[in-house]
């Protein structure tokens, strides 16, 4: 699969046709008898400064990419090209594929690229005080030097809403939202290029959401960073995202700037995830797609298009030949078969 970056300015991450495959064991033995296809095949890429969405049903594999971009998962193949400030040296740029890259130099990459997690309650140690949390990445990098780090988590603190007297208080003192600022504080520790959010406002509360979603926009203004943003609430990703990609099991199927995006979807999937995004408006019949069927199983996926067995709009050469995933439109991405035929609604 070519990777789509025909616009290649400004590209900070390029990824290049990831998998993430998990082996099934049975028997005494363990024997591998089959794999678990978590990611298979994704290609994508992030532009400095800007927020892709990666969007899908749960289980479709989106936090599998994102971990694995960062290899807390190691890639079962592909590329992913980061462009590294700190690999390059002397204030150059150097593109590097991190799935070659050893534990050494990883370590160097993951200061350059950071991760918010999902819980905000599990992610953080609770036998540590907030000020240890934050400053437990410059430690583990060699960056903690006690008269200007206590200077730089306080200024962290107050720059994600919470006072300087939190510093001594442990995670069970806060609220989830508070607790997620904590998070976000730390992931910026560091001063990094690219932030992986994981579904950051799923356990929060709606309003909570919001005040996260703004502090997030500010943040990436501020400091210049490019977020994935991981989620699987289409509203909230409209909200935040510059691009979005959607997946659908461990595949890319379709990626365009937001707007081009939820006006105009390529891809039935994309269609009918656009058609369950609620509206505002209390007149509103809603029109919503029933998909037939269950999700496919990564483990055992059906030929051809992996979508056909629950598409409306399915014929015959879906269900025997994949897709190439191919640009249809400047900057817009689709694997369908039908995509240049059909009249797809969005919201």
């Amino acid at each position: 699969m070519a990777a789509p970056n025909t616009r290649t300015d400004n590209i900070l991450l390029d990824v290049k046709g990831l998998k993430k495959y998990f082996p099934i064991q049975k028997g005494f033995l363990r024997r591998v008898v089959g794999y678990v296809k978590a990611v298979d095949d994704v290609t994508f890429f992030v532009r400095e400064g800007e927020t892709l969405g990666l969007v899908g049903e749960s289980g479709c594999g989106k936090t599998t990419a994102g971990r694995t971009i960062i290899r807390l998962y190691e890639p079962t193949g592909g590329q992913v090209f980061f462009k590294s400030r700190l690999m390059a040296g002397g204030g150059e740029e150097k593109l590097i594929n991190l799935a070659g890259l050893d534990r050494g130099q990883m370590k160097l990459i993951r200061r350059e690229i950071a991760m918010i997690f999902q819980d905000p309650i599990n992610s953080l140690n609770p036998r540590m005080t907030v000020g240890d949390i934050i400053a437990e990445p410059m430690v583990i990098h060699g960056q903690y030097r006690k008269d200007e780090s206590e200077a730089i988590i306080i200024n962290l603190l107050q720059r994600v809403g919470l006072r300087p007297d939190h510093l001594r208080r442990y995670p069970h003192e806060f609220s989830g939202g508070q607790r997620q600022r904590i998070g976000i504080a730390r992931a910026l520790s560091l001063n990094p290029r690219l932030v992986i959010c994981d579904e950051p406002v799923s356990a929060l509360d709606v309003s909570i959401q919001a005040q996260t979603l703004n502090l997030l926009q500010d943040l990436q203004r501020d400091f210049n960073l490019a977020y994935i943003f991981v989620a699987h609430d289409l509203s909230v990703v409209q909200h935040i995202s510059n691009r979005v990609a959607v997946m659908y099991v461990g595949k890319i199927v379709e990626m365009a700037d937001a707007e081009e995006l939820y006006l105009y979807p390529l891809h039935p999937y994309t269609e009918a995830l656009m058609s369950a995004v609620p509206k505002a408006d209390p007149k509103y019949k809603s029109d919503r797609i029933i998909m037939q069927g269950d999700v496919a199983d990564p483990s055992n996926p059906p030929s051809g298009c992996y979508f056909h067995p629950r598409c409306r709009y399915a014929v015959d050469i879906c269900s025997k030949q994949a897709p190439e995933f191919r640009e249809l439109k400047p900057d817009h991405f689709v694997a369908c078969h039908l995509a240049q035929d059909l009249k797809l609604r969005g919201i």
